[in-house]
């Protein structure tokens, strides 16, 4: 294991490289958050596919195939179709918004007075995305290295925050890049072709396994369902996903960049699910299915393209463990710390200097880490972490966000009420009918969506000047900035208690 040891210490300590290089670049807000906003295609579709492909992609994903065979491809098969739908309908808006937050957008669209419970919804989602992925080095370094789980999650982690705390979405968006092509050359090129070479090739594995491993829906109907509800629509709505949308230097590059990001999705959920079926082949009785991806590359690779593949697994889960970090500390930072403060204060406060705000987010990047790695030691059901923030997501924010961006109608006040009663509905059953219940999030859409409609009716329509302002930002309007910024401010001071401005 030499070559294949001096291979992941060389990958590693690149990444912290591009992790100082980042730091150099990250001089603003925008370049500290969003990379300036001026990604090119090349480099944004690669750190969008980076980014969603993530541990859970990559050795889950290989585990539905050990289980399931083809049709457990469908898991991140609906992610792709998630960031496709992003992608074509919704990205160029999104990027046109100039905000930092989903919950800025919930602020500029309504009138400033729906921020800080969504944040902190948003907060949640992306703390428990963070902490799935960084689980997930415990497996990876225990095949390596041999170390005990929560050796290997500190260390893991360790490396994701320094590179993450120094240069912020730069430094991130650097080892993304890396981080695809190694997991394009190490998934794709190597271990999928090598993975059915050994199982004898598909005629030999179509003999051996059930039919049902090469049925589309051999998973099952509901469970692809529950998947489309889950992920596709989870794309569509992530502080993750939209932060990346951000980076983009223009609408077409958000939309071309972002659909070759949701192909190249479909492409790696079907390789994953064709090695999964492969090691069940080679290894019909292994303890776990998520075992399937470590046992195959440590068995059937040869030296030195075993550390490949293993560095391509650990690209997998540190992109997604970045991403997630740096979209938790914002949230933290942006949506919940500053409107609390602005609360406790009476009026809003903002850093004087961008070296401020670059620092104050600098810090909410390393609390937000040292907390997800605690979290992720103490944690031992990943699948149930996952489900959980997904669940809370989906439930909570997906009808007001995309109702604001399709309906006019939709008024502040139907916006808490439907992410309260959505999100209310979704914890309490999946207290009631456990985690990973279909049911949760099936009724707590359903209630989302009906308190939405509801209350948004039921209450005076959103102040004229807002939608106009809002409107003239989704266009893209150079002068939209300042107006809209007024407008959030004085209609949020008329609806706020206190008769204080906006704490966007």
């Amino acid at each position: 294991m030499a070559v294949d040891y001096a291979v992941i210490v060389l990958y590693l300590a690149g990444m912290l490289a591009m992790g100082w290089w980042g730091m150099r670049r990250a001089k603003s807000k925008s370049d500290f958050l969003v990379a300036g906003r001026r990604l090119g295609p090349a480099m944004y579709s690669g750190t969008m596919a980076a980014i969603v492909l993530g541990g859970a992609s990559t050795i889950g994903g290989v585990g539905l195939g050990y289980q399931y065979g083809l049709s457990g491809a469908w898991m991140v098969f609906t992610i792709g179709l998630g960031l496709l739908a992003l992608s074509i309908f919704f990205s160029a808006r999104i990027a046109r918004l100039k905000v930092y937050t989903v919950s800025e957008m919930l602020d500029l669209r309504y009138g400033g007075s729906a921020g800080l419970i969504s944040g902190v919804v948003m907060w949640a989602y992306t703390l428990m995305l963070a902490v799935t992925s960084t689980i997930a080095y415990a497996t990876i370094f225990d095949v390596l290295f041999g170390l005990d789980r929560s050796l290997s999650i500190i260390l893991g982690g360790a490396i994701v925050v320094a590179y993450s705390t120094l240069g912020g979405m730069w430094s991130i968006t650097l080892t993304d890049m890396v981080q695809f092509v190694v997991k394009t050359i190490g998934v794709l090129l190597l271990l999928l072709p090598i993975a059915v070479i050994k199982a004898g090739g598909f005629a030999a594995m179509k003999a051996q396994l059930p039919d049902d491993y090469f049925a589309p829906l051999g998973i099952g109907g509901q469970t692809v369902f529950t998947y489309v509800l889950i992920y596709s629509f989870g794309m569509l709505i992530g502080q993750d996903i939209w932060q990346r949308v951000f980076t983009a230097r223009g609408d077409k590059v958000a939309r071309l960049g972002g659909t070759a990001a949701g192909t190249y999705c479909l492409a790696y959920a079907l390789a994953g699910a064709v090695i999964g079926t492969a090691a069940k082949v080679l290894y019909p009785h292994l303890g776990s299915p998520d075992d399937a991806f470590a046992t195959i590359v440590k068995d059937a690779l040869p030296v030195g393209v075993r550390g490949l593949v293993l560095a391509a697994a650990l690209s997998a889960v540190m992109s997604t463990s970045s991403g997630a970090l740096i979209a938790c500390a914002t949230v933290a930072n942006n949506d919940i710390w500053a409107r609390v403060k602005g609360l406790a204060s009476g009026r809003r406060e903002e850093s004087a200097q961008p070296h401020d705000e670059v620092r104050g987010n600098r810090v909410f990047i390393l609390l937000m880490g040292v907390a997800v790695i605690v979290i992720a030691i103490a944690l031992n059901n990943v699948v149930e972490a996952l489900t959980l923030a997904y669940n809370v997501l989906v439930g909570g924010l997906l009808v007001p966000i995309l109702g604001g961006l399709v309906w006019k109608r939709g008024t502040a006040a139907g916006t808490l009420a439907s992410v309260v009663v959505g999100g209310v509905t979704v914890i309490g059953l999946m207290i009631t009918l456990g985690v990973l219940a279909n049911e949760p999030i099936y009724y707590g859409l359903i209630a989302s969506l009906v308190a939405y409609l509801a209350v948004s009716l039921a209450t005076k329509p959103t102040d004229a000047a807002v939608l106009a302002a809002w409107r003239a930002r989704l266009a893209g309007r150079a002068d939209a900035s300042s107006s809209l910024s007024g407008v959030s401010g004085e209609t949020a001071a008329k609806s706020s208690p206190s008769g204080g401005p906006s704490q966007r």
